[in-house]
C-alpha cells in the first residue's frame, strides 16, 4: 500500500511568500519520507483561509517530482468549470507531470461557491455526469459534437490530448448510495471521506463493485482520506490529534460540510477520532491499516500534514515520524482486490 499527502489551506495571515515556502518544503519532506502522492483540493472565497487553486499549484510542483511520485486534484469542483476550460488545464497537466496525474473531481458542496459563481447549486450532479461525459469525449476524440443539457458544442476540435490514454484515471467523489453508483459508471476509484464509517465503507463500496460488475467495467482499489496519527503513546496520539486537527475539523462542519458536526466535534472529539483516524502507536496504526485493507479494497490512503496552526517544523516533523515509523510497514500491506463480505 501506499501513503500520500493532500496539501491544507494556511491562515491568510501566512504571506504568499512564506505560503509557497512551507508548501515546497512539505512536498520535499514527503518525498523523502516515501510518500507517493502528492493531491491538493479546491475551493473558492474561503475567507480567513487561503486554498492555492489546484491546477496551477499542481504544475508549479510537477517540477520537484521523483518519477514515482503522482499528482492527484482531490477534488476539483466539476460544475463551476466549463468543461472545455477543464479538459484542456488538465491535460495540460497531465503533459507537465509526464503522465503522473489522477484526477479527482466531484459535485462541491459549499453553496456560496455556486452563488458567487452564478452556477446553479441544486443542478450540480447532473453538471457533473454531463461534465465527465463531456470531457471524455474531448480528450479522446477529434471532432466533438455534443448536444447537452448544460453545454452544447458543435463540431469542437479539441486541441490538447492528455499524455496518458486515453486519459488520467479518474477518481470520483460520492457521499452517498447514489453518488457511488455514479462514481462507479464514470470512474476508476471512490475516493473514500474520513468520516465515512467502517460498516458505512464495506456497503457502499460492495455496491460500487456490483454497479462496476454490471456495467461490465474492472474493479479497482479506492483511495482513503483518513488520517495516520502515530505517538509514543495512544493517549499521547489522541491529544496530538486534537492539537493538529480540532479546530479545523470543527471549522469544516461551519462551512456547509454535511457529513461534520460541529457539535459532535467540540463535545466527543476522542470518540469521533477513533472512528475516523488511524491512531495510537505505531504499530497500533499499522495494525489499524492492516485490518481494514484486508476487509476493503483502499489504497493509497491520504493524510494531512498542514493544518493551519501548525508550524513548517511541526509538518515537517509529521512527515518524518511517518516516514521512519509508518511507511515501510504500510508498503509491505497487500489490500484486498475485492470487498470481503460478512
Amino acid at each position: 500500500m501506499e501513503i500520500g499527502v493532500i496539501l491544507g489551506d494556511v491562515r491568510t495571515t501566512v504571506s504568499p511568500r512564506d505560503h509557497l515556502d512551507l508548501l515546497l518544503r512539505q512536498v520535499e519532506a514527503a518525498q523523502r519520507n516515501g510518500l507517493t502522492y502528492i493531491t491538493i483540493g479546491h475551493h473558492y472565497l474561503y475567507g480567513d483561509l487561503r486554498w492555492l487553486q489546484p491546477v496551477p499549484t499542481l504544475a508549479r510542483l510537477a517540477a520537484e517530482l521523483d518519477e514515482h511520485v503522482t499528482l492527484a486534484t482531490t477534488i476539483i469542483q466539476a460544475p463551476l468549470y466549463h468543461p472545455v476550460a477543464l479538459a484542456e488545464e488538465l491535460a495540460t497537466l497531465d503533459i507537465m507531470s509526464r503522465g503522473r496525474l489522477v484526477v479527482g473531481i466531484g459535485a462541491g458542496y459549499r453553496s456560496d461557491e455556486f452563488t458567487a459563481l452564478g452556477v446553479d447549486f441544486a443542478a450540480r450532479f447532473a453538471m457533473l455526469d454531463e461534465s465527465v461525459a463531456l470531457m471524455k469525449r474531448l480528450w479522446t476524440e477529434d471532432h466533438v459534437t455534443h448536444a447537452g443539457r448544460f453545454w452544447p458544442l458543435d463540431d469542437a476540435r479539441p486541441h490538447i490530448k492528455p499524455w496518458q490514454e486515453p486519459h488520467p484515471p479518474l477518481w470520483v467523489g460520492a457521499m452517498g448510495r447514489v453518488g457511488v453508483l455514479r462514481s462507479a459508471r464514470l470512474g476508476d476509484g471512490w475516493p473514500v471521506t474520513p468520516e465515512t464509517k467502517i460498516p458505512d465503507m464495506v456497503r457502499l463500496l460492495s455496491l460500487y463493485e456490483d454497479e462496476r460488475e454490471r456495467l461490465g467495467k474492472h474493479q479497482v482499489r479506492h483511495p482513503l482520506r483518513r488520517e495516520i496519527v502515530p505517538a509514543a503513546t495512544t493517549d499521547a496520539a489522541f491529544e496530538r490529534f486534537e492539537y493538529m486537527a480540532k479546530e479545523r475539523l470543527v471549522a469544516y462542519a461551519q462551512r456547509q460540510l454535511a457529513t461534520r458536526d460541529a457539535g459532535e466535534l467540540t463535545s466527543s472529539f476522542r470518540e469521533v477520532a477513533a472512528k475516523e483516524t488511524f491512531i495510537g502507536t505505531p504499530d497500533e496504526c499499522v495494525a489499524q491499516i492492516r485490518e481494514l485493507a484486508a476487509v476493503v479494497p483502499i489504497d493509497p490512503i491520504l493524510v494531512r500534514a498542514q493544518w493551519p496552526h501548525l508550524t513548517g517544523d511541526e509538518v515537517v516533523e509529521y512527515l518524518d515520524d511517518l516516514g521512519r515509523d509508518i511507511v515501510p510497514a504500510v508498503r509491505e500491506i497487500v489490500p484486498v482486490a475485492r470487498v470481503v463480505r460478512g
